[in-house]
């Protein structure tokens, strides 16, 4: 049998260090397009990579960050959506001149199942604020009695590598491509 103690920092643990940053890029919910910029309008697609430990996904709850006036979510065959929304303390006005009263807070998707070896996405079309830098959307994904919550907001001068449940975001930046 091979001694791979001695080996400890030869080959295999080179493919191994490199394999493990791509497993935990796939571990968590995130955003297909990573910029956007700030106002525009933006299709977020939140991708659901696998289950909760085995489990099937049966609902994925996406709250809206403040700022997000407009929100769609795309509704999805086999699952329930429902979405909540919120008083905004002050009313703003559309593009079309039309008083904006509230904001949706949070959107549900929820049925399925959706098997923990598969994977799917769930869409919501909004537009964005204004300013830049990162956008976080705190997302819970339920899975039979059990769930994952994907909230954890890195602090000041930390990035979302730095805990352990990031939730999906998006970087607002004038650089971005599209829109």
């Amino acid at each position: 049998m091979a001694n791979f103690s001695r080996r400890a920092g030869g080959p295999l643990a080179a493919c191994i260090a490199l394999l493990l940053p791509a497993q935990a890029a796939m571990a968590h919910i995130t955003l297909a397009a990573k910029e956007a910029k700030p106002g525009s309008y933006y299709q977020a697609v939140f991708e659901v990579p696998h289950g909760c430990g085995g489990a099937p996904t049966t609902a994925i709850t996406v709250v809206i960050p403040e700022g997000v006036i407009a929100a769609k979510p795309q509704p999805k065959p086999g699952w329930t959506l429902v979405i909540t929304r919120e008083k905004l303390a002050v009313p703003v006005a559309s593009e079309s001149g039309r008083e904006i009263t509230e904001r949706v807070k949070t959107i549900s998707w929820t049925g399925g199942p959706l098997p923990d070896d598969e994977f799917d996405s769930f869409t919501i079309v909004m537009r964005l604020p204004g300013g830049a830098g990162p956008l976080y959307f705190p997302t819970v994904q339920t899975c039979g009695a059990g769930e994952t919550r994907w909230t954890e907001v890195p602090p000041a001068g930390k990035t979302p590598r730095d805990v352990r449940h990031p939730p999906p975001y998006v970087t607002l930046t004038d650089a971005a491509a599209g829109g």
